[in-house]
């Protein structure tokens, strides 16, 4: 780790679901760092030499493990806490899989898949697919959040408006995240790393990957924040462009419906200009491509479109 912390967390110290009674693992001033080491989303269940059967055996009940809980002093509800993303210490490998029953196209890939990715923990080049394929690697927690204020243990799964399962791959290093507090110090936990996602996350799953990451805290009284947001240090937009983008649309008055056609046809491109199977191409657009809003004002009908940037099979 680049960064020097005041605290550091193993990934031993970690739960699988929010819960403002678990005890907190540390108790930080507001301007402190900690390191926090994570496991990955599948809960160790798959390793650098799994096959496909860990996919299929796949224990929901451990799945997205976060660690923490961190209570910052002084953090109080209507309180805002500001985390800012020090750095990243990848661990070289990873995976990403369908998994059946999960995913924007679910009901047409019903067969678990896997593919287990080893890239440079360095991150000096892209990833390799091995069906085809470079994608090139961008660090972030896609779980990264507070405790709610409603009583007992809830899923890790869906995001909420104190964080969790964000997915926002722009949440990298050098950007700064506002969440809103509802219990008193906030309990901070993170976990679910990702070498690299495209927007939407498609299939459920980017290239998870076991890491640590470095962060520094403070807090904003009565910031009275609705939901999150985030702060970029620089330009976001120009991720892998440098050969422009193949996209794909889908058109009608449901925005899922027509984000789940822009990704259908694109599987289908995919597919016919290489050759790979639909699950591998599924796959890789989940971890290289961008799901995007493209209109929602010319009622009835909106258009989403999905956009694949070409330099990844070129």
């Amino acid at each position: 780790m680049a960064h020097r912390c005041d605290h550091t967390l193993h990934r031993t110290i970690h739960h699988h679901g929010w819960n403002n009674a678990n005890p907190p693992a540390i108790r930080i001033a507001p301007g402190q760092t900690v390191e926090f080491d994570t496991i990955d989303a599948s809960g160790g269940q798959i390793t650098p030499v799994s096959g496909v059967e860990a996919v299929r055996d796949l224990d929901f009940a451990l799945v997205n493990p976060v660690t923490g809980p961190v209570y910052i002093d002084g953090a109080e509800p209507g309180d805002a806490i500001r985390v800012k993303i020090l750095g990243f210490s990848p661990s070289g490998w990873g995976w990403t899989a369908n998994i059946p029953g999960f995913g924007l196209l679910a009901d047409q890939f019903r067969d678990p898949a896997l593919h287990v990715w080893s890239y440079s923990s360095s991150l000096s080049g892209p990833a390799a697919f091995g069906p085809g394929g470079r994608v090139p690697l961008k660090p972030f927690p896609g779980t990264i959040g507070l405790a709610p204020a409603a009583h007992g243990t809830h899923s890790i799964v869906p995001p909420r408006r104190v964080g969790g399962n964000l997915d926002v791959r722009d949440i990298s290093e050098g950007v700064e995240l506002w969440l809103p507090v509802e219990v008193a110090g906030g309990l901070f936990s993170v976990g679910d790393m990702h070498a690299a996602q495209g927007d939407g996350e498609i299939c459920g799953t980017a290239i998870e990957s076991p890491m640590s990451v470095a962060m520094s805290f403070d807090l904003e009284k009565r910031a009275n924040l609705k939901f999150p947001r985030l702060r970029t240090p620089g330009p976001v937009t120009r991720h892998v462009d440098a050969k422009g983008y193949d996209a794909t649309m889908g058109i009608g008055p449901d925005l899922m419906t027509a984000a789940r056609e822009a990704v259908s046809q694109m599987v289908d491109l995919l597919s016919r200009r290489t050759g790979m199977a639909a699950v591998d191409a599924y796959m890789l657009c989940s971890v290289a491509g961008d799901l995007r809003i493209s209109e929602i004002v010319d009622q009835p009908n909106w258009v989403v479109s999905f956009y694949f940037p070409r330099m990844v099979l070129e």
